[in-house]
């Protein structure tokens, strides 16, 4: 442990979560790391982590076990603490009510331990869209229908809705979420416009990979923009506190072995990403993609990945401690990387990054 504790005053003990996003490049080997990921779980709850968080990307092995709702009834039945969570499920590709009934079953199964993270779905893998027979463009209507649905379906009777996608009739939903009035729902916002708009409607929200000093900047604006729509202190703390930020971390003993290690696995990841997208998007599409920045600080090691040892680590973890954000949504086992090295970069982290960050 170092010899020191980062402290913020007035704010809690920073969460620290498990973002399972298993690469699988084969179809042959999705069966084991599907099962590698089940005990990657437990060994969470173990090692004491807030949240498992759950992925959904479908075609391209980018995320072995492409359902989140069914995954994490599975994570439900094997755990008995964690909280379960979505980073995210991809509105634009669930039917609302089919979705409100998964999340209130798991909700019952796990006793209250749903967080459901929405987003409007991928930005470039364009394909995941087409095999759905949904239009992209659509997708952000959709998500903002569905929130609205969703809400709704949990806490009213004979509900119905007339939207622009769905026209709804709902006697009621059954079962029940077992949360009162719903499960948590919280939105993910990879730019700074829609950042700002979950501040005005006073609104946790999950940030992507970015920069230490745009993590800065955001939560700043973040925290300004609430209050300036009105938000008392205590919205504003409660929001923060409640809002994630994603980062890629690969611990090791030395700084030496983790870039020896955990680099290689982590360019091989991002590089295996842009094939997908290069093999299944058609030519408009990734011109479309070529118009935007794809990613740029997922992809570059300054800031796309954290590695070293639980003293490197944890320096750049405080960068952001120190912003006040409730918690880091921490991807470890990074691509293909085998199940043996991301459990221990897992338990290092644990066990030698953690406390330094608990009152």
């Amino acid at each position: 442990m170092l010899p020191y504790l980062f402290s913020r005053r007035h704010q809690p003990t920073m969460k620290f979560s498990n973002f399972l996003f298993p690469e699988s490049k084969t179809p042959e080997g999705d069966y084991g790391v599907i099962e590698e990921s089940l005990r990657e779980a437990e060994l969470s709850e173990q090692l004491g982590y807030d949240v498992i968080w759950l992925a959904e990307h479908h075609f391209d092995g980018g995320c072995a076990y492409v359902d989140p709702t069914t995954f994490a009834a599975a994570i439900a039945a094997r755990t008995t603490k964690i909280k379960i969570g979505f980073a995210v499920a991809q509105m634009a590709l669930h039917h609302p009510i089919r979705f409100a009934e998964q999340i209130a079953l798991v909700d019952n199964i796990s006793k209250g331990r749903m967080i459901v993270g929405v987003g409007r779905g991928t930005a470039y893998n364009f394909y995941e869209f087409r095999g759905f027979g949904i239009n992209p463009d659509e997708a952000h209507e959709m998500l903002l229908e569905v929130e609205d649905i969703l809400v709704k379906s949990w806490t009213t009777e004979n509900y119905k809705h007339d939207g622009k996608f769905w026209q709804l009739e709902l006697p009621v939903l059954r079962p029940q979420v077992y949360q009162k009035p719903h499960p948590p729902m919280i939105r993910a916002c990879s730019g700074l416009e829609s950042t700002l708009e979950m501040a005005r409607e006073g609104r946790p929200f999950m940030m992507n990979v970015q920069s230490d000093e745009v993590t800065k900047n955001r939560m700043n604006q973040y925290r300004e923009t609430m209050s300036a729509a009105g938000h008392s202190d205590e919205i504003v703390a409660k929001n923060v506190e409640d809002s994630w930020v994603w980062r890629n971390i690969f611990v090791a003993e030395t700084d030496a072995e983790a870039e020896k290690i955990g680099v290689p696995y982590f360019k091989e990841m991002r590089a295996y990403l842009q094939t997908n997208r290069d093999r299944m998007n058609t030519t408009e599409e990734l011109r479309v993609q070529a118009s935007g920045i794809v990613g740029s600080a997922r992809n570059s090691l300054e800031h796309g990945v954290i590695f070293g040892s639980p003293d490197t680590v944890s320096e750049r973890i405080r960068q952001a401690y120190e912003t006040g954000v409730g918690g880091v949504i921490i991807h470890f086992r990074l691509g293909s990387m085998p199940y043996e090295v991301s459990a221990n970069s897992l338990k290092l982290f644990a066990e030698k990054v953690a406390p330094n960050f608990k009152d």
